[in-house]
C-alpha cells in the first residue's frame, strides 16, 4: 500500500518533500512533545488526540507532524489553507465529516495551515464543529495564538510549542537525505566534508527544509569527478546555502527587544550588545533600539550617571545624521556606557509616585507665594508676598515648602546613593536636617 507521500519523487518534489518523515520514529526534533512517554506521542498512538494548534517557526515539523497524524490514524483527513479558503469550503468539510461521523462513527482530522489568518467571522464558523466534536481541529501557525488567533478557538484546543531544531537534529536529517535510497540521494555517491555539512546544519539556523534545500542544489549542481562522485566542500556547501535568515515575526521582535532591555538593565554589555546585533541583522528599525537607550538612560540609570542620557541622545542624533551601518558604532558605544553605568529606578518611582498623587489627591489652590508675579496687577493681590528667592540666602537653598498642601510631606524622589546619586544623597540629608533647624553638618544647634 502507498504511504501518504507515494509519487512525489516521481513528480519531481523537492528532497525537502521527499524526506517527510512518515512516521513518528522517523520524525526528528521536538522531543518535549513527541519524545517517548509524552503527551502528544501517547494521543497520537492511541488515536486519543483532540483538537490541537501547532505554533512555532517555519521547518519545525508542523505540517509533518500533522500528516504523520493523519497517516497513522483510523480517522480521515482534510486539510485546508487560510490564506487560500474561506468559510465556504469549511463547511463542505465540516458537513461531510458530519455525515462520516454519523454514519461510519469515523472522525475527521481538519489541519488548517497559517491558522493565524483566518479572521474572527471565518474562526466562529468553526466553533460549533469544535464544540460538538464533529472535527478534531489541527491548526498550524508560525505566530503565537495567544496573541494572533481568536480566544474562542485558542481556548478550545491544547497548544503545543514548537522550537527550532538544532543543529544536530538538522544534521541528522541532512545525514538521512544522504543515505536514503528511496526518496533522498542514497542511489548516488555523494560524500559531503564534515565541514560542510557542519556549514548547512548551522545556516539553517533549525530550519530543517531551508537545510536540506541547500543540499539539494549543492548536489544537483556539482559536477562529479571522474569516478562518478559528487564531493561537496566547505565552498560548495557555502554557495548553496543561503545568508542565516532571523524569521523576525512580532512576538519574537518583542521577545529579543525585552531581552535587550533587560541585559541593559542587568548591566550586561555582552549579552545586549548580542541582542542589538540579532535584531539589526534581523532587520529591526535602528530607531527603535535608539530609542529604547533614550528610555532606559532615565528609566535605569538615571541621576545616578547624568551622562548615560547624554550618550544615549548623542548615539540617536547620530544614528540620523549619519545612517547606518556607521550609527552602529554609536548605537554600540552608547549600550556600553549604559551597561557598564551605575543603576538606578529613582526616577522611575518618582514619576509614578508623583502622576498617582496628581490622580488621585484633592486639587487645592496653588500657595499665594507661589504665584505668578508676572503680570500687571499680581502684587495687589498679594501673589509672591512671603517667597524666598533661594539666590538670596548661602548655598543658593533655603528651607521652604513647595508641596501643594494636601501633599505636604510627601516625598517621591529618594536618590539611590549610587554613582552621581551619592552626592544628591548627601544634599538631601543635609537639606533635611537645616528643615528640622539641626545643623545640616551634623551636630545640633544650641
Amino acid at each position: 500500500m502507498e504511504h501518504l507521500f507515494s509519487g512525489n519523487e516521481r513528480n519531481g518534489a523537492p528532497l525537502a518533500d521527499r524526506m517527510r518523515p512518515r512516521t513518528l520514529d522517523e520524525f526528528i526534533g521536538q522531543r518535549h512533545i513527541v519524545g517517548e512517554g509524552k503527551l502528544l506521542r501517547r494521543a497520537i498512538l492511541s488515536d486519543r488526540l483532540q483538537s490541537s494548534i501547532f505554533f512555532g517557526p517555519p521547518g519545525t515539523g508542523k505540517t509533518t507532524l500533522a500528516s504523520i497524524i493523519a497517516a497513522s490514524t483510523g480517522a480521515a483527513f482534510a486539510k485546508l489553507n487560510a490564506v487560500t479558503s474561506g468559510v465556504k469550503e469549511l463547511r463542505e468539510i465540516i458537513d461531510a465529516a458530519a455525515k462520516r461521523l454519523q454514519l461510519y462513527g469515523q472522525p475527521t482530522y481538519l489541519l488548517l495551515d497559517e491558522c493565524h489568518r483566518w479572521s474572527r467571522t471565518q474562526s466562529d464558523s468553526l466553533l460549533p464543529a469544535l464544540e460538538k466534536g464533529t472535527v478534531r481541529f489541527i491548526g498550524s501557525t508560525t505566530e503565537n495564538p495567544m496573541i494572533a488567533m481568536t480566544s474562542a478557538i485558542v481556548s478550545r484546543c491544547r497548544v503545543f510549542q514548537f522550537y527550532p531544531l538544532s543543529t544536530e537534529d538538522v544534521k541528522e536529517a541532512l545525514r538521512a537525505a544522504l543515505t536514503d535510497a528511496e526518496r533522498g540521494f542514497g542511489d548516488r555517491k555523494v560524500r559531503m566534508d564534515g565541514d560542510a555539512l557542519e556549514l548547512i546544519a548551522a545556516v539553517a539556523n533549525g530550519d530543517c527544509r531551508n537545510a536540506l534545500n541547500a543540499l539539494e542544489l549543492a548536489v544537483l549542481t556539482t559536477a562529479p569527478e571522474a569516478d562518478g562522485t559528487i564531493h561537496i566542500t566547505r565552498d560548495v556547501a557555502a554557495e548553496s546555502s543561503q545568508r542565516k535568515v532571523i524569521k523576525c515575526d512580532e512576538q519574537l521582535y518583542y521577545d529579543m527587544l525585552s531581552a535587550f532591555c533587560k541585559s541593559l538593565r542587568g548591566s550586561d554589555a555582552d549579552a545586549a550588545l548580542a541582542w542589538f546585533a540579532r535584531m539589526i541583522y534581523a532587520g529591526v528599525d535602528p530607531r527603535i533600539i535608539a530609542r529604547r537607550l533614550i528610555a532606559h538612560a532615565s528609566e535605569d540609570i538615571g541621576l545616578a550617571n547624568p551622562q548615560a542620557m547624554v550618550q544615549a541622545v548623542t548615539a540617536a542624533d547620530a544614528l540620523e545624521h549619519i545612517g547606518m551601518p556607521e550609527a552602529g558604532l554609536s548605537l554600540s558605544q552608547a549600550i556600553i556606557f549604559l551597561c557598564e553605568s551605575p543603576k538606578s529606578n529613582s526616577v522611575v518611582l518618582a514619576r509614578d509616585a508623583a502622576f498617582a498623587d496628581a490622580e488621585q489627591s484633592y486639587d487645592e489652590p496653588v500657595p499665594i507665594y507661589l504665584r505668578d508675579t508676572a503680570y500687571r496687577g499680581a502684587k495687589q493681590l498679594g501673589h509672591g508676598v512671603g517667597y524666598k528667592y533661594p539666590h538670596d540666602y548661602p548655598g543658593h537653598w533655603v528651607a521652604q515648602e513647595y508641596m501643594p498642601p494636601s501633599l505636604r510631606g510627601r516625598r517621591y524622589y529618594t536618590p539611590s546613593g549610587l554613582g552621581s546619586e551619592a552626592k544628591i544623597l548627601e544634599n538631601h540629608i543635609r537639606r533635611d536636617r537645616a528643615r528640622r533647624g539641626e545643623d545640616p553638618d551634623g551636630a545640633d544647634r544650641e
